[in-house]
């Protein structure tokens, strides 16, 4: 019997294009974070985090990303990307979710799998 993934839960990919695209207005319209994305081409942007939840959630992918350290460690060194940071950018996807319409149970599920990259986004030192 095969397990059923979060990204089959959540609706497959036409729930996280959905999702994806209304995260990025929420944060894209966030003075507090959005400075963090005003040189990246969008495009491409929306293209790899869509990817990359649909890694993270389990379905189907072809996500290519670099490394959570080193693609946002110039984020952290020359720019602040702290906690804070990461804390609005998680409560807009909870609020994107449940905009889209997944039940409580499931966006506690996705939270979850994406609060376990906080540590490498930020740059923190590995617990042993």
């Amino acid at each position: 019997m095969k397990v059923e993934s979060i990204f089959d839960k959540l609706g497959g990919a036409s729930i996280i294009n959905v999702a994806t695209e209304l995260f990025y207005k929420k944060i894209l319209a966030d003075p507090y974070i959005n400075f963090f994305f005003k040189d990246l081409n969008m495009t491409k942007q929306l293209e790899k985090q869509k990817s990359f939840l649909t890694k993270i959630f389990g379905g189907p992918h072809k996500y290519t990303g670099e490394n959570m350290r080193h693609v946002h460690s110039h984020l952290v060194r020359e720019h602040g990307l702290d906690d804070t940071h990461f804390d609005q950018l998680m409560s807009h996807l909870r609020s994107t979710l449940a905009e889209v319409g997944i039940e409580k149970e499931l966006i506690h599920e996705a939270m979850k799998v994406t609060e376990s990259f906080r540590d490498d986004v930020l740059n923190k030192p590995y617990q042993s």
